[in-house]
């Protein structure tokens, strides 16, 4: 997983979305639960899949096969973090999604909170077994500097 730096991501991810911490993703440690942070990097791949692909999830769906995320720094209650999305490789059925939780700390400072890489896999909503990328969202996914496969 490549490690970013502020100026990487402003430069290299065109989809974000901002997220809203609430008082209950506040742990007894004052800052958000690791595990919260997969609800902000699933709130976000389904943005950017329903947004950015436009996605009809109800012909084709997806799955998520593979989850990494690497912890840099504890979001406080009066942070503002963004969720950056970008797609880096498409396979047959498989694609991989890099994101980045970043933004102002309640300082001001701009800090990268955690990255993440998601492998996930298209699937036919039917039976849910595998099922190629389809053409028309892997288009929009390589379009945004991404390899194919």
């Amino acid at each position: 997983m490549k490690k970013y730096n502020v100026e990487d991501v402003l430069s290299s991810f065109s989809f974000s979305v901002p997220i809203q911490v609430r008082f209950s993703d506040i742990d007894s440690y004052m800052h958000v639960n690791n595990g919260i942070f997969f609800n902000y990097f699933e709130h976000a791949r389904a943005s950017y899949l329903f947004e950015f692909c436009g996605w009809d999830i109800l012909k084709t769906g997806t799955v998520v096969a593979n989850v990494q995320i690497d912890y840099r720094q504890p979001i406080h209650v009066m942070d503002k973090p963004t969720v950056y999305v970008k797609c880096i490789k498409i396979g047959k059925s498989s694609f991989i999604l890099e994101q980045v939780v970043m933004g102002p700390t309640e300082s001001g400072e701009v800090k990268i909170f955690a990255e993440s890489e998601t492998t996930m896999v298209a699937v036919d909503m039917d039976t849910m077994k595998p099922v190629p990328v389809p053409a028309e969202y892997a288009a929009k996914m390589l379009g945004e500097s991404s390899k194919k496969a």
